[in-house]
């Protein structure tokens, strides 16, 4: 094997999440969200409680959540986010990110660090880092 073999080398978290995170108060609505998440092109935004990340939500909450339960849209997000939030450091190997996906199965991971979030990461993240590679 030679040494570019992404099996062999070590890929970081920090190297392929985006930095670009969107986040909310657990107060804002569930209509102030998604229109956040339409706005700026996401497919999730984490939830703060007092500046602290708490949980997650994901377009597919809106899906399930919302209309499943028929919670109305001005519901906060505190009441459709994930949680506890399933997260990961920065400087956590791609391997353990890949394995906790799995095991948790969750396509998003938040990165935090330092009760900071400071990028996100998805499964498509992963499959694109391994198929560039």
């Amino acid at each position: 094997m030679n040494s570019s073999d992404p099996i062999q080398q070590k890929t970081w978290v920090k190297q392929i999440m985006n930095s670009f995170v969107v986040s909310v108060d657990s107060s804002v609505t569930a209509t102030d969200a998604a229109k956040m998440m339409e706005d700026t092109g996401v497919g999730s935004v984490v939830v703060l409680d007092n500046n602290l990340p708490v949980g997650i939500v994901t377009d597919r909450d809106f899906a399930m959540k919302i209309t499943a339960h028929s919670y109305p849209i001005d519901t906060p997000v505190r009441r459709i986010m994930s949680s506890p939030l399933i997260s990961i450091d920065p400087n956590s190997d791609l391997w353990v990110a890949s394995d906790l996906m799995s095991t948790r199965n969750v396509k998003k991971l938040p990165v935090i660090d330092d009760d900071k979030v400071v990028g996100m990461l998805t499964s498509s993240d992963l499959v694109k880092h391994i198929a560039d590679h």
